[in-house]
């Protein structure tokens, strides 16, 4: 049973939030620039300069797969390299690519034997993980190892995988990020967000109330804020234990039964209604859209000319920065709501605990 008026009250959310997970969740900004530093540390930018044949994203278990996704989403086809999405780096990779991976697995053996695999083949590659451990030792000597400055507990690692990715490609000469950029709005997403703010002037507060008791439909209007989507997705599982449905809406347009449920409930016929009434239970349609432009407009028109009540988040309306800044504040933003979603459900079990990697 939801208790909304728990995320209301300062003092019982603060209660209820033991863990001190929502203070994790707004340290994203903190993640990004201690990342770059460590990475200016390294000297990454040095390393880095030379443009490689292909470049590997390796995507663990966790956040890595809508890490992975984002930044491929953000390259785009206009990419003048190659870029592999692989859970274990390939067979072929040698001197001439570049391997970047994360995990909050210390313990993960298929990392760590694709680690030393890529550097043994004299691969560029850079690592997120904790500074211990099977995948620390084989980044050792032989890649770049971005340890966490800012400690937080497993699962909270997004912001930093993206920050390393980011200052990986910006290296390379294959995206324009400004990190601080990110890292100023990230702090600024997670104050808009802060648990003393009522959920009518919250964000994240007000996303929570709007999924709660109904199946998410999150169909992204973009490449990018497909990513986030998955993330959003991943968030809502781990902390409040909500199943939703992941797709590009030109996807979703395909799943006939569903988008048709989506148009009913989006209709305004169900403001009333319970979902127990409904045999599958009740849907909430979010439009998640990052990219800003002409042809971000007519996408956006043509999804709402389907379902006139459906939810749009489009952060781009409340910052400036790009699609990569707009991304990163969007995903903080569904994280803070699964927690929020959580505690109000009293279903926050505390974070996804990985399993031993084999």
């Amino acid at each position: 049973m939801l208790d909304d008026s728990l995320l209301d009250d300062q003092h019982r959310l603060v209660d209820a939030d033991s863990g001190g997970l929502l203070r994790a969740a707004a340290r994203a900004g903190a993640q990004v620039r201690a990342t770059a530093e460590v990475a200016d540390e390294l000297g990454v930018r040095r390393l880095l300069q030379d443009r490689p044949r292909a470049l590997v994203l390796v995507t663990r278990p966790g956040v890595a797969s809508a890490v992975a996704r984002l930044v491929t989403a953000l390259l785009g086809p206009q990419c003048p390299v190659p870029v592999v999405v692989s859970a274990e780096v390939p067979g072929w990779v040698g001197a001439l690519d570049v391997v970047l991976a994360h995990t909050e697995d210390p313990g993960d053996v298929v990392l760590a034997e694709s680690v030393d695999r890529a550097a043994r083949r004299g691969a560029r590659v850079l690592l997120t993980a904790e500074p211990e451990g099977p995948v620390a030792a084989s980044a050792a000597q032989h890649a770049l190892l971005v340890p966490p400055r800012v400690p937080v507990p497993q699962g909270f690692g997004f912001a930093r995988a993206f920050a390393a990715w980011v200052v990986a490609l910006n290296a390379l000469g294959l995206l324009r990020v400004d990190v601080a950029q990110v890292a100023d709005e990230l702090d600024r997403e997670a104050e808009r967000n802060h648990p003393a703010h009522e959920s009518f002037v919250n964000p994240a507060k007000s996303l929570a109330l709007r999924v709660a008791e109904r199946t998410p439909l999150l169909w992204g209007l973009d490449e990018p804020a497909s990513a986030v989507a998955e993330h959003g997705a991943g968030a809502l599982a781990c902390y409040a234990g909500v199943v939703s449905d992941v797709t590009p809406y030109p996807q979703a347009l395909t799943r006939s039964v569903l988008h048709r449920r989506a148009v009913h409930g989006t209709s305004g016929a169900d403001i009333f209604a319970d979902p127990d009434d409904e045999q599958d239970g009740l849907v909430r349609v979010v439009l998640l859209a990052v990219r800003q432009g002409p042809q971000a407009e007519f996408a956006r028109r043509a999804a709402l000319d389907a379902l006139p009540g459906a939810d749009v988040l489009e952060p781009a309306e409340e910052m400036t920065g790009g699609d990569a800044v707009c991304a990163a504040a969007l995903a903080l933003r569904f994280e803070l709501a699964a927690l929020y979603l959580g505690l109000a459900a009293g279903t926050l079990g505390g974070p996804g605990l990985y399993a031993p990697a084999v």
